[in-house]
């Protein structure tokens, strides 16, 4: 998968940095939080991937 310009790139960031913290403090829903975020980013990205592989086909 290819990083669309920065879509998703910010979501991806912070739900690392979510997730990484909540593992730090053993804060499980905070973890929860950051992977949902994270997990988000990549949706974006696909998204955009996909609606670019439409606008090349036009």
């Amino acid at each position: 998968m290819m990083v669309s310009d920065k879509h998703g790139l910010k979501d991806r960031l912070a739900g690392s940095l979510k997730e990484i913290q909540g593992k730090i403090t053993k804060d499980k829903p905070k973890e929860v939080e950051g992977k949902l975020q994270k997990t988000r980013g990549k949706v974006k990205d696909k998204a955009q991937d996909i609606k670019d592989d439409l606008d090349k086909k036009k």
